[in-house]
């Protein structure tokens, strides 16, 4: 029977193996932080949200999404933009270099995880995907 012990061993060697330690870029190779990486994903998904839904979709403090979202301005990916149904409210979208910015990513991190997806046996990727997904779901609860 696993333990605490085993789960801290294993949840660190993804970490490792998977390059999440690495603060600097992704795991798919990219030169950018993880964090900026995430949020062009969600910005591209959804063409334009709110900083709130940001903070809740990446799992980030309001002060960390805001900095954060001054970094991807401040590399001419992304703009604030008034909300059309809220005078206060404030969008971040990305402009079109942030567009071909969160493509790229797309595209390196479909290359990878391809790639990792080939090396597990096709009898174990059900398993392996819905080990995730318990274990997201456990995190979620605590």
């Amino acid at each position: 029977m696993a333990d605490e012990h085993e789960l801290q061993e294993a949840v660190g060697g993804f970490v490792r193996a998977f390059g999440l330690h690495r603060p600097d870029q992704t795991p798919c190779g990219r030169p950018i932080p993880v964090s900026e990486a995430h949020a062009l994903g969600e910005l591209a998904r959804d063409g334009a949200l709110r900083q709130s839904d940001l903070v809740q979709r990446l799992r980030l403090e309001k002060s960390t999404t805001s900095r954060l979202v001054t970094q991807l301005i401040n590399r001419g990916w992304a703009e604030r933009t008034p909300a059309p149904d809220d005078g206060r409210g404030v969008l971040v979208r990305l402009t079109p270099a942030g567009i071909n910015a969160a493509a790229q990513l797309a595209k390196a991190r479909a290359a990878r995880f391809s790639a990792i997806l080939d090396r597990v046996p096709a009898a174990e990727r059900a398993g392996v995907l819905r080990a995730l997904e318990i274990l997201t779901e456990a995190i979620d609860e605590t």
